[in-house]
């Protein structure tokens, strides 16, 4: 329905309550306001990932370097150890930051919307890191670079 619409793509990450990593890819990204900065996203009610983003809680918004497919491709995907052989650092409050990204947007989860069968997230921007480099997009269900 909204494929004509094409978005940047990034991987949503943060520390669950044990110190585990997570990440969930996602396209559904958006700024609200800029003074205070704000953004949103949104994550599916199914997805396991869903209850470690609370009130509160740091994660981060990687957003995804044109080359970095293979990463989208893995971070949509239930189950197994996302972060296997991923480089990554430390952001804000430990929350992983993948290596490589165009941008990055570290933030404290503001405050939680239903959203039929997602969930809306609202995000205080904490701090914003520019890489420069050229973002991942998505359009009409497939990956896509500028030219």
């Amino acid at each position: 329905m909204l494929g004509q619409f094409a978005t940047g793509v990034a991987i949503v990450t943060t520390v669950d309550g044990n110190g585990g990593l997570l990440g969930v890819t996602c396209n559904s990204f958006t700024s609200v306001s800029l003074d205070p900065p704000l953004i949103l996203w949104s994550i599916a009610k199914s997805s396991l990932s869903g209850p470690a983003f609370t009130d509160g809680k740091p994660f981060a918004v990687n957003v995804l370097e044109a080359s970095q497919e293979d990463l989208a491709l893995r971070f949509a995907k239930s189950g197994a150890d996302k972060f296997a052989g991923v480089a990554w650092h430390e952001g804000f409050e430990g929350v992983p930051l993948i290596e490589g990204c165009a941008a990055y947007i570290e933030c404290r989860v503001d405050a939680r919307y239903p959203g039929g069968d997602h969930e809306i997230i609202l995000g205080a921007v904490e701090r914003y890191v520019n890489q420069a480099l050229d973002p991942l997009l998505f359009h009409s269900g497939e990956f896509r670079r500028f030219s």
